[in-house]
């Protein structure tokens, strides 16, 4: 072989390039050592948690560190600078065998149920970037001061979703790397300080955190994100909040604000997301809240639940972005703006709980992309007015308690999408309309508490999602229809479903906003107080998913169908005030979960049924004068008569007379035979007027 010096120049130049090359080259066995202790640490952790998925068995010598679940190697020092456990159901407390990896730069162990305190430990860390200990609900104890300023480097801390107890640690306001901050859903308390960092998102949300807003003046060209909900903060919302120019959300909803907002208030037109909702704040609502409405890009706006007056401003209405608009639960009033139907990409709208008057406005055709309206508890008059036929993906249509009058407009019939629709408390007149039959998606609806007429329509129980129906106090006659009774209903199988009608409003980057509309997760039927007539229909024994039922306050007559135990669901049955007659059904005291039963005031007869359960409701059999509770063996030989006893027994109702049985007569008898006689011995009074003298009259 040819030595160096042997060698042509170029050849040797080339050789001596390669080996310095090849001398700079990263050499995987370098650090062997330092990579057994990382992995000797790790395997140590593993043996000290629970791991029920078993999502840690990759953790094996037999496989490569870098197959490893959630492990990450430096390319350079072949130490361990990243460990990602985030939603494996991984529980025990932390090992503090962790802190021997001390090149770790990201520790995620997120979304498990690790439990305890924060290990003292993890102040060793001081290369670490990101502490994500996130969603494990069960670490508490206050947070130890060293937080905040173990390390140089941290830019991100998530403790979010914990039990972690006490004020938030000075060290924490101290830092100068944070960039990210969530300690929110834990239970802080105390003030919420200046920050010395340039934080770009701030989460304390739903704490016990109090004094007042601060101004953030360090994060002005950089906080995008800040939500300080569900605390008890107090005070007025301060106008420097208007100073940060980066900002997309702001929450502030659900604390103890007050005051005026400020017209200086007057947000960039970057913020997406607006929430003043549930405070005590006054006053009008500005008309600008953002710098230019045509250019905003405000999504959502929520003032709901606040103490707010005057009117709603026109300049909402240019706020062209708007998909939610929430103002709900003020006081509100004057008319609804005509201009309303600018607001073309409106999904949400509700303006319930109001002093709002006049008619529900024609402009809200225009807003075509509209899914949930409520405008319930107001003043509004007039009529549905047959244009809201324009709002094909309408899902959820509250207009209760208000004074809407006239009949339901047949053009409704376009709102194919309904699943929620409630008109009651109005004064709504007519028969149903053969609209409704076009709300094939119908979940819920409530005519409750109107002047509507006319019989019941055989499809009134066909919809194939019905879960609620509320015909209660209007004039309804007839019968109570006994055909088209969908064996698919959700009142047949109600299956637990989301009792909510959400709505997503998609944001920056991907993110999405899911609002909803609670509906009422009893399922039942309301027909109450009407004027129907005619037997109960066997076919409501279908609904085995039932858990109320009133039929009260009609004429309906005939027995009682037998069945009733079938309906295990069941808590509420109304049957009183009719003129049912026949026996008690003996499957009533079969219903294991009845928590109200209510067959008074009507003509039932013989004996009912035994059991503990029927005990529970004393005056549920009130006003049969036919029935009786105990001891109507007899019954078959000879039913009571009306005013009687039953034979033996005790009569029930009645209108509030009693009968005394013969047993009870003879008790009454003997005590009152002794305290007259006690009276005569111990009372010289009674002796002297009943021996008295008596002078003969001739």
């Amino acid at each position: 072989m040819l030595s160096t010096s042997e060698m042509p120049p170029s050849l040797s130049l080339f050789v001596s390039f390669f080996i310095l090359f090849s001398l700079l080259q990263p050499i995987p066995c370098f650090s062997d050592s330092l990579f057994s202790s990382d992995q000797q640490a790790l395997v140590s952790f593993k043996s000290q948690i629970h791991d029920p998925k078993l999502s840690l068995s990759s953790w094996s010598s037999h496989n490569p560190v870098t197959n490893w679940t959630g492990v990450s190697i430096s390319n350079r020092t072949g130490r361990v600078v990243v460990l990602d456990l985030a939603g494996h159901s991984l529980f025990g407390p932390i090992p503090t065998v962790l802190c021997n990896l001390s090149t770790l730069q990201i520790l995620i162990l997120s979304s498990n149920s690790f439990v305890g305190p924060i290990p003292w430990c993890l102040a060793q860390l001081q290369l670490l970037r990101t502490l994500d200990l996130s969603k494990n609900v069960r670490l508490q104890r206050p947070i130890p001061p060293w937080i905040g300023n173990f390390s140089a480097f941290l830019t991100k801390l998530d403790l979010s979703y914990n039990a972690f107890l006490g004020e938030i640690p000075y060290t924490i306001f101290e830092m100068s790397s944070l960039i990210y901050l969530d300690l929110s859903n834990n239970h802080f308390v105390g003030n919420i300080q200046e920050f010395k960092s340039s934080l770009n998102y701030l989460n304390l949300g739903h704490n016990q955190l109090d004094g007042s807003v601060p101004c953030f003046s360090r994060s002005v060209k950089f906080l995008s994100f800040l939500n300080l909900a569900g605390n008890a903060l107090s005070g007025g919302i301060p106008t420097c909040i208007s100073s940060l120019k980066l900002l997309k959300e702001l929450n502030l909803s659900s604390n103890g604000l007050q005051y005026r907002i400020s017209p200086r208030f007057i947000l960039s037109n970057r913020v997406e997301i607006l929430d003043l909702s549930s405070n005590r704040l006054s006053g009008p609502i500005p008309g600008s809240l953002v710098q230019n409405p045509d250019k905003s890009r405000l999504m959502l706006l929520d003032l709901s639940r606040n103490q707010l007056t005057g009117e709603i401003p026109f300049e909402l209405t240019n706020l062209r972005n708007l998909q939610a608009l929430s103002l709900s639960n003020n006081q509100i009033s004057g008319k609804i703006p005509p201009s309303i139907g600018n607001l073309t990409y409106l999904q949400l709208l509700d303006l319930s709980f109001n002093l709002l008057t006049g008619s529900v406005a024609v402009g809200l055709a225009g807003c075509f992309q509209l899914s949930h309206l409520n405008l319930g508890h107001n003043l509004l008059t007039g009529e549905i007015r047959p244009e809201l036929d324009a709002l094909d993906g309408l899902r959820v249509l509250d207009l209760s308690s208000n004074q809407i009058w006239g009949e339901i407009p047949l053009p409704l019939a376009g709102c194919k999408s309904l699943e929620v629709v409630d008109l009651s408390g109005n004064n709504l007149t007519g028969e149903l309309s053969g609209a409704i039959l076009k709300w094939q998606n119908l979940r819920e609806i409530s005519v409750a508490g109107n002047r509507l007429s006319g019989v019941l329509p055989d499809w009134i129980f066909s919809f194939e999602n019905l879960q609620r129906i509320d015909l209660s106090n209007n004039s309804f006659s007839g019968f109570i229809p006994d055909g088209n009774f969908n064996v698919s209903l959700k009142l047949n199988g109600f299956t637990g479903s989301v009792n909510v009608v959400t709505v997503s409003l998609d944001l920056a980057k991907g993110r999405r906003l899911d609002l909803g509309y609670s509906i009422d997760p009893v399922v039942g039927i309301d027909i109450s107080h009407n004027e129907l007539r005619g037997a109960i229909p066997t076919g409501l024994l279908g609904f085995k998913g039932l858990e109320y039922l009133n039929l009260s306050y009609n004429h309906l007559d005939g027995q009682i169908p037998v069945g009733f135990d079938k309906m295990t669901r069941l808590r509420k049955l109304d049957f009183s005030h009719n003129g049912l007659t026949g026996q008690v059904p003996h499957g009533l005291s079969e219903i294991k979960g009845l928590e109200v039963l209510d067959l008074s005031y009507n003509s039932l007869s013989g004996p009912v049924p035994q059991g503990d359960r029927l005990r529970r409701f004393p005056g549920a059999f009130a006003g049969n004068p036919r029935l009786c509770l105990a001891g109507c063996a007899a019954a078959e030989a000879k039913l009571p008569e009306e005013g009687d006893t039953g034979v033996g027994g005790h009569s029930v109702g009645n209108e509030g007379k009693s009968f005394v049985s013969v047993g009870a007569f003879w008790i009454s008898a003997v005590t009152s035979f002794y305290v007259s006689l006690v009276t005569l011995l111990c009372s010289s009074k009674a002796r002297g007027y009943i021996f008295r003298s008596v002078r003969p009259e001739f």
